[in-house]
């Protein structure tokens, strides 16, 4: 999509409607054939302005192009799963190679011990490692070890934290939540991020009933000082497992995820999305003592780990091993964290010189911005949200979060602070007549987590 430039308000409904009418199209044959019209709820049309989701047809690097043929700038890439770009050729070497040679058979691989040796290495704080396809399983995997090993019910969320799981001990406990037998939703418990005095209190309310504490170590907020080490101390003396969900911290805090940036070992860790760069593949990580339960070679009762026809495919495998080299090789979190600082200091100075450096608040880690659209009162607004995503869709600009990829260009970045210009220019108009109805262009965007359609 070429760059028009700021449009009158009254064409620009009109205009960026018709623009998209293969990916209507295609969201109609989605949703005859696929609940919700996509298989992550994120995805959804829903997320996107009325009329104005694009349905990709393919990418290369930092950039997609959807089946009406506009070409974007792609922020928060596969759901912050490519973080290499799309179809890097070093992933994608290692993949094709392995696809020559088969990709699944009745006996382990060599290729299994290969990458376990890596990822082993990559992440030192751990000492064994089971692969799987997706983060959910790696992550149920965890709790059940947990309960295995504790031989205590009650797992602890953090309550701040958005997704662990689509499994129903955690999303029992969102919105969505139909279908989910209330005795199952009663076993979770949660517990703020950052405050180390209730969650010893809620240990102590549940004294030896809570088999883990699961959270992600950092997500928009840094840890505050000490806390991480002080969950260490919780867990430990009140005998549950930490658990850490590396999901999103693995390689984008550092190779060795927030576990090696910040120093602290927890007992389990799960990884995913960036790990393949767009292949399935995920793990779940750990102290040899827990991990080995899942095994054969103890003497204690067998716990059902993880057991995947697909979780050890060769390609997938090789897509991991040649992430982790790249990232080493090429230093590509120090990267992640330069394009995100400068992309974030742009946005925040156009945001500022259009008078709504309130109302667009860039928030997150540098590898890792998401940003939030706030309403006159500063308050956050679905619908200014609406307003944000449409203009930065007419620029080219696809980005439902700052998240940034290795493959962007200062041209890229430089691109998408001009456009999030024009969008703070239309923002201002909005605030100044009080209602931004005029400029939504139908529903607004909704929040994944409701309770209804």
């Amino acid at each position: 999509m070429d760059p028009k430039g700021t449009k009158d308000t009254e064409e620009t409904e009109e205009t960026e409607e018709l623009r998209l009418p293969r990916s209507r199209q295609a969201n109609e044959r989605l949703h005859a054939m696929i609940p919700g019209g996509a298989h992550t709820y994120a995805k959804g049309d829903d997320q996107y302005p009325e009329n104005l989701a694009p349905v990709i047809s393919h990418g290369r690097g930092a950039h997609v192009w959807d089946v009406d043929g506009n070409r974007y700038i792609e922020y928060g890439s596969g759901l912050r799963s490519v973080s290499l770009g799309h179809a890097h050729p070093r992933v994608i070497e290692a993949v094709r190679r392995e696809l020559d040679r088969g990709s699944n058979f009745v006996r382990p691989s060599i290729v299994e011990a290969e990458a376990a040796e890596r990822f082993l290495a990559t992440v030192p704080t751990a000492e064994m490692v089971k692969f799987a396809k997706n983060g959910s399983d790696a992550t149920t995997a965890a709790v059940r070890l947990a309960r295995a090993a504790t031989g205590r019910a009650r797992v602890a969320i953090c309550a701040d934290h958005p997704f662990f799981s689509t499994d129903d001990w955690f999303i029992g406990t969102t919105p969505m939540s139909a279908g989910i037998p209330a005795a199952t939703n009663e076993l979770t418990v949660a517990f703020p991020y950052g405050d180390l005095a209730a969650t010893e209190e809620l240990l102590t309310r549940y004294e030896d009933e809570i088999a883990c504490l699961i959270l992600e170590p950092a997500t928009q907020t840094e840890p505050p000082p000490g806390y991480l080490a002080g969950l260490r101390e919780l867990a430990d003396r009140h005998g549950c497992v930490l658990i850490f969900d590396e999901m999103i911290t693995g390689f984008r805090w550092s190779e060795a995820g927030a576990q090696g940036l910040y120093g602290v070992v927890p007992d389990l860790s799960t990884f995913g999305k960036a790990l393949g760069n767009g292949f399935a593949v995920s793990a779940l990580a750990g102290r040899r003592e827990l991990m080995e339960r899942g095994g054969l070679r103890h003497s204690g009762e067998r716990v059902f780990l993880l057991s995947t026809t697909h979780g050890a495919e060769t390609h997938s495998l090789a897509a991991a091993m040649a992430v982790q080299t790249t990232y080493v090789e090429e230093g590509v979190t120090a990267r992640l964290h330069a394009l995100g600082e400068r992309l974030a200091a742009g946005v925040r100075d156009a945001a500022a010189a259009m008078g709504v450096g309130d109302h667009i608040v860039v928030r997150g880690r540098a590898s890792n911005l998401v940003f939030a659209t706030l309403d006159e009162k500063g308050q956050p607004s679905q619908q200014y949200r609406t307003l944000f995503l449409r203009r930065l869709l007419a620029g080219g600009v696809l980005a439902p979060s700052f998240v940034v990829s290795s493959t962007l260009d200062d041209a890229d970045i430089d691109h998408t602070v001009d456009v999030v210009a024009q969008a703070c220019a239309v923002y201002r108009k909005a605030l100044d007549a009080g209602d931004p109805t005029p400029w939504v262009g139908g529903r607004p965007v909704k929040p994944v987590f409701r309770r209804l359609v």
